[in-house]
């Protein structure tokens, strides 16, 4: 049962984030969700609270550790614990090598990797109070390789294989920890506005359900690592 526990999410206005979180708040989850930008988070809560009231929205930057923590404390505040995290924010800048920038590599890796780090890095604590829950979204880019992808795909290889070793630090605690590894999502992720061409990809709504399916399994079993793609692939 995940009825009464306390989620955050990072990047949680919109698209995978979004979608988490109104299927959390459908399961009777409390929510807690932070965006970069005050006006999007503001959208966000009073859409999430057409479900539920059971919402907090708050702005962080996850490339910030203190912005996390006092993420995490505020969640804790208005919610009184903390039981499961998703580490959802991200960005992707896709460029060959040779005019890819240095500040468009560091604000990949300091927002897709560093982020997630700081994600944990601000709520461990609380989860070992919970026994609770930390679930990073990567991506199929963090397996498999693209032209133009240098600085994403090293960003979503590293989230996977932080995740897969966090899992093992934190499994002594009684902290489960799995990484999710979406293909096309329908989002406005890279400029895409989401249309009717997008039916065939994974859908904000999916990923929230795989991710409450996750939440509900029976605690002795641990999916730890988790490729998710749309059964149809656009031809």
């Amino acid at each position: 049962m995940i009825q009464n526990k306390v989620a955050y999410i990072t990047g949680g206005t919109k698209g995978i984030g979004f979608g988490v979180a109104e299927k959390l708040l459908k399961n009777g989850v409390s929510v807690a969700f932070s965006g970069r930008k005050k006006e999007d988070v503001e959208n966000a809560v009073e859409a999430l609270k057409k479900i539920s009231e059971n919402v907090l929205g708050i702005v962080s930057d996850v490339r910030n550790l203190n912005n996390e923590k006092e993420a995490v404390n505020l969640t804790v505040e208005k919610f009184g614990q903390l039981d499961f995290v998703i580490a959802n924010a991200g960005l992707g800048i896709f460029k060959p090598i040779d005019e890819l920038s240095s500040e468009e590599w560091n604000s990949m890796i300091e927002t897709n990797l560093t982020g997630v780090f700081h994600t944990l890095k601000a709520s461990v604590e609380e989860l070992k109070k919970s026994e609770g829950y930390y679930i990073t979204i990567s991506s199929l880019a963090g397996a498999n390789f693209f032209e133009n992808g240098t600085g994403y795909n090293a960003s979503k290889f590293g989230v996977v294989g932080f995740t897969q070793a966090a899992m093992i630090d934190l499994r002594k605690y009684n902290i489960k920890s799995t990484v999710i590894m979406p293909g096309s999502v329908a989002t406005n992720f890279n400029g895409n506005v989401p249309s009717e061409k997008d039916g065939w990809k994974i859908q904000p709504e999916d990923m929230g359900d795989l991710v409450v399916d996750i939440l509900k399994m029976n605690p002795r079993v641990l999916p730890s690592k988790i490729e998710f793609r749309a059964s149809k692939p656009k031809s």
